[in-house]
């Protein structure tokens, strides 16, 4: 006998459809499965065996030819386990043949029949929510699967429910959420910059940097607070919005990061790699696409520490997604785009000892040895860095302190209402803030008085600055004059932008 059942694929971060079909027919007893199946899919015919038969139900004695159509594209993971199982048992006629082709069916099995959750929920939901079929699921997933409209879920536990649900439909309730409910108003996080002693400066520069998305970089001696402060940024970022939100679930549920019984993520991504990372986990990539780093800090933050310990053709590597907000990866099988609209945080030493500039402690690193660790770090890259600053070695004075620092919600609280002013600036523009303005844009929305024209004209003359610089130094003065409440760049909003742009004169010569 012959039956058909419908699942979905994963490919790069979107979904398709898949046709698996089973056929039985007379012969030495065997399972085959076609259709360029990956190993965890051809080790699946010992897990949908031991899953029916521990389930109660008959294994066919026969030869059992199982395909996954299309036959031409290269199929991964465990989560057909329960459409093959259930289409066996729909061929042998032990469930109802008709009402299996009404949905849509995934899930992995455990050799006692039970259901394991899967990976992709959310774009497999999405790409399926173009068609009239509902989606059997794991119910693990199912807060997951139900953020998207349109579309029934059916959250099951075990094979055998999946049987006794399609022989007869009643005796389960479509499980249903709002996406508005999944995300929290107020996230809670464990870290709050009011724990953070002194450090005004840094503070004021990060501050500026999440209220207009600007990429940062921290220079300073080991102990200064550097990563203190990196890992709280994302207590000050705005909430995710629900298209935010979906993006970021999206990545994360295909490659498993997502956290157990989550319908929508609704913390800022914080993503801190190692040193030692590849340029394939860094950017996405592998025989089969997947998305790195980049990818999986989308809507949030990127933290490189040690900056100049990264390989060399790692960093390299961002500078494309810097300014597209995407990366391209291409493979001779397949060609995938992933977002990757992050704002990078990076933190270095001033030198390979660490106390450069430092009166009380001397630096012992000859200039060669200074020179071949600034030198790790390309002037290009250090181009699409809008703000630079250093990050001195807190006083006692300051660590001694017991005066009260100001919280994340107060910063938080700025950055918000700088955040509405670029969204309504924006609104017809297609971006969402300052750092994201083409060089049209800048000129229609940084326009500078004489007085200011001036200063930037000094400024560019006497330090050099490329043209990358001059829009950077604008877009962040914007943002500068947004935090004051400014519709205008003034002189002090300028000043203090092409401050963030002149430490690297003092560092990287």
């Amino acid at each position: 006998m012959l039956s058909k059942v419908f699942s979905f694929g994963l490919l790069g971060i979107d979904a398709y459809p898949i046709e698996i079909e089973v056929d039985i027919s007379n012969g030495l007893p065997a399972l085959t499965l076609v259709g360029l199946a990956d190993t965890a899919i051809r080790e699946s015919k010992e897990r949908v065996r031991s899953a029916i038969k521990n389930s109660g139900f008959n294994w066919p004695i026969g030869r059992i030819t199982v395909s996954l159509a299309p036959s031409d594209i290269k199929k991964e993971g465990a989560a057909f386990d329960l459409a093959i199982a259930l289409g066996i048992l729909s061929a042998t006629g032990q469930l109802n043949s008709k009402s299996i082709k009404e949905y849509h069916i995934l899930g992995e099995l455990s050799l006692d029949g039970s259901l394991r959750p899967i990976r992709g929920t959310l774009p497999i939901c999405i790409a399926m929510s173009k068609s009239a079929k509902d989606i059997l699921i794991p119910v693990q997933n199912a807060k997951e699967a139900a953020v998207v409209s349109g579309i029934s879920v059916w959250p099951l536990k075990t094979l055998k429910e999946a049987v006794e649900f399609l022989n007869d439909p009643g005796i389960l309730k479509p499980f249903r959420i709002e996406s508005k409910d999944s995300l929290q108003n107020d996230p809670e996080y464990h870290l709050d910059f009011s724990e953070v002693k002194g450090q005004y400066l840094a503070k004021r520069a990060i501050e500026i940097s999440v209220s207009g998305g600007h990429n940062i970089l921290m220079v300073g001696p080991p102990g200064s607070g550097k990563t203190m402060l990196a890992k709280r940024i994302p207590t000050i970022m705005p909430n995710l919005t629900i298209q935010e939100a979906l993006e970021v679930t999206k990545i994360h549920s295909i490659m498993g990061t997502l956290p157990k019984n989550t319908g929508l993520m609704n913390l800022r991504p914080f993503r801190n790699p190692h040193h030692s990372i590849s340029s394939v986990a860094l950017v996405g990539g592998g025989s089969e696409p997947k998305p790195g780093e980049i990818s999986l800090s989308h809507q949030g933050v990127l933290f490189l520490d040690e900056l100049p310990e990264f390989n060399r053709s790692c960093l390299e590597s961002l500078r494309q997604p810097m300014e597209d907000g995407s990366i391209h990866v291409s493979r001779v099988k397949q060609s995938c785009v992933f977002p990757a609209s992050f704002m990078l945080v990076s933190a270095m030493n001033p030198c390979p000892c660490g106390t450069l500039g430092q009166h009380k402690n001397p630096c012992r690193c000859s200039t060669t040895q200074i020179a071949r660790y600034h030198s790790k770090i390309s002037g290009p890259l250090l181009d699409r860095i809008d703000i630079h600053i250093e990050v001195p070695a807190a006083r006692y004075q300051e660590l001694s302190s017991n005066l009260p620092a100001e919280s994340s919600a107060q910063i938080k609280e700025r950055v918000n209402r700088t955040r509405v002013i670029q969204r309504e600036r924006f609104k017809n523009e297609g971006i969402l803030s300052n750092a994201l303005m083409s060089h049209k844009q800048v000129r229609k929305f940084c326009v500078l008085g004489k007085e200011e024209g001036e200063l930037l004209k000094m400024a560019m003359t006497e330090l050099n600055f490329s043209a990358r610089a001059y829009d950077k130094i604008l877009k962040v003065s914007r943002t500068i004059a947004d935090l004051a409440g400014s519709d205008s760049i003034k002189a002090e909003h300028l000043s203090e932008a092409i401050q963030y742009r002149s430490l690297d004169r003092d560092f990287f010569v």
